[in-house]
């Protein structure tokens, strides 16, 4: 059994998680520079509504990028769940969270529960096909809590996640399968860029939910 251990000090909830999980379980797939750990089947097939119900019930729509000054509409679809007042920034595009839905409320709390620690935030992604992926990225946007986690849950097709250390270029896959769960702390997003490979021949559609842990500051509206 893993477990996070959470303290009000965020060094010590830091150095606690490493112990707790990356150090004792012996499961850190980062050779230096971070922590990124992958549990196969973490919600269990006896779950299968779960994707259906997302593809439902989110409130999806194509994400918009700014690139080179150019506003950009992806082929991916996203959708932004959270706690009252938490505000989301990446490619100069603010995200207003919508409020928790039950499904994704129900994930979350299980997730909670087995690492003993929270979440305000969710990040929700849809992919139709192996057509559609995600290009080299770190998730290191300033309203993230710096000695924070972000825990992302895969639903549907198996798909390829890469990761790339930003200095050396060593390079290391991952098949993210259904209902598995993919661990990085922040150190890695300071050394480690990541992608969603695009893999042509896979036909199936793929979700994933990537629980965030926000700062209090950026979730207050300020007056």
């Amino acid at each position: 059994m893993f477990k996070f251990t959470a303290f009000y000090n965020k060094h010590e909830w830091y150095i606690a998680m490493k112990l707790s999980f990356f150090q004792e379980n012996k499961s850190n797939l980062l050779p230096h520079n971070g922590q990124t750990c992958y549990i196969s089947n973490f919600i269990n097939d006896t779950h299968p509504s779960f994707l259906q119900q997302l593809l439902e019930n989110a409130h999806w729509k194509h994400d918009e990028l700014t690139l080179y000054g150019k506003k950009i509409i992806t082929k991916r679809k996203v959708t932004f769940e959270g706690d009252d007042f938490i505000e989301y920034t990446y490619s100069k595009q603010k995200k207003i969270a919508n409020p928790w839905s039950h499904e994704v409320l129900e994930i979350k709390q299980l997730l909670e529960k087995k690492l003993s620690t929270q979440f305000n935030g969710c990040l929700m992604n849809l992919y139709e096909s192996g057509a559609v992926g995600m290009a080299w990225h770190c998730d290191n946007e300033p309203e993230l809590d710096s000695a924070g986690i972000i825990a992302s849950i895969s639903f549907g097709a198996t798909r390829t996640f890469q990761l790339k250390h930003k200095q050396t270029g060593e390079k290391i896959d991952i098949k993210l399968e259904n209902g598995s769960l993919l661990l990085m702390n922040m150190e890695s997003q300071q050394y480690w860029l990541h992608q969603l490979k695009k893999e042509i021949k896979v036909k199936e559609l793929r979700i994933n939910l990537t629980f965030r842990q926000f700062k209090n500051d950026f979730s207050i509206i300020k007056c």
